[in-house]
């Protein structure tokens, strides 16, 4: 009894869990932690959990190793993370694409998203941002529709991929204006705004907090972002409902997953700890200076209830997109 008290406050929870955890996995965690971003270097999902992910090291005496396993707009890490072996070392930070909108629109997925993944916590969110290059003659949102108007396909945009939130808002966009834009898909957010730089794309929709710095720095000029309330790391954007578009409200939010069949002590035991992180002074600071804002707390075992609503929200979106993804 000595010994099965002693281990359950060494990982802080309760005395009936620990032994789960002792006799599957050892003291969790007993060796370095994988954490799957399934998206490029760089984006948003890798602004949020890194300074989480060093501080779980400090907390918990491993390494929290981040993976960018990058492609079919979320599908390849996150296929990588479904099938990997439930034990507590593999972790996945998921936005709304490869959960709820890449089923929708892609053949062959790999995993099923409603029985793949085991959720852990949320971890934040990030409205969608309108951007130009510095030096576009685009300089409200209200010009930027009245360009898109002026033919079909007039005015492009770049997002982290088919499916992804800042495509789909970009859709939401057309719907509320009747524009019609055209819509290039890239890798990551780091790509969609290289392209925006370099001049072969016009604009980009995606997270605000992946372009704070070019915006800040002048190499683009943001139009408008998808909160309801103007950003904090961008408080001279105007949100699309100032700019008289009030329908185009979205946000993309973050979230931590494991393979189905995780066990629970661990789950518990490490969004105990992320939420403890994500409430620390310091830390909130950061992540609202990089756009990102907190989520309603919400315990692991509603997240999937959380998630459902978001699907029936996107699904309309994502049927007027007529995206498809072989």
């Amino acid at each position: 009894m000595r010994r099965r008290s002693l281990l359950a406050a060494s990982l802080g929870v309760s005395g009936l869990a620990a032994p789960a955890i002792a006799s599957a996995q050892g003291a969790w965690p007993n060796r370095n932690v994988r954490i799957v971003v399934p998206f490029t270097p760089g984006g948003a999902s890798d602004i949020i959990i890194r300074p989480v992910a060093a501080r779980l090291e400090q907390m918990l005496g491993r390494s929290f190793v981040i993976e960018n396993r990058a492609g079919g707009g979320g599908a390849i890490g996150a296929g990588a993370v479904a099938a990997d072996r439930p034990d507590g070392y593999t972790f996945l930070v998921s936005t709304p694409a490869p959960l709820i909108l890449l089923p929708q629109i892609m053949t062959g997925l790999t995993y099923n998203p409603d029985r793949a993944f085991s959720y852990v916590s949320l971890l934040g969110g990030a409205p969608i941002v309108c951007a130009v290059k510095g030096d576009s003659p685009m300089r409200t949102l209200a010009e930027y529709a009245t360009a898109a108007k002026a033919r079909e396909e007039a005015v492009s945009y770049g997002s982290s991929g088919i499916g992804s939130v800042g495509h789909l808002t970009g859709v939401l966009f057309g719907m509320e204006t009747g524009a019609r834009l055209l819509h290039a898909p890239f890798r990551g957010a780091p790509e969609a705004q290289q392209a925006v730089l370099g001049g072969s794309t016009t604009s980009l929709w995606d997270t605000a907090g992946a372009n704070v710095a070019a915006i800040r720095a002048g190499n683009m000029r943001g139009l408008a972002v998808s909160s309801a309330t103007r950003a904090a790391a961008l408080p001279d954007v105007p949100t699309a409902i100032e700019a008289g578009f009030p329908g185009v409200v979205s946000t993309n939010w973050f979230l931590l997953a494991a393979p189905v069949g995780t066990d629970s002590a661990i789950i518990a035991r490490m969004d105990e700890a992320v939420q403890t992180i994500l409430a620390d002074a310091t830390i909130k600071e950061r992540l609202e200076a990089a756009g990102i804002v907190a989520l309603p707390r919400t315990a692991p075992a509603d997240i999937a209830a959380w998630v459902a609503a978001e699907k029936t929200r996107w699904t309309p979106v994502i049927r007027a997109s007529g995206a498809a993804l072989g």
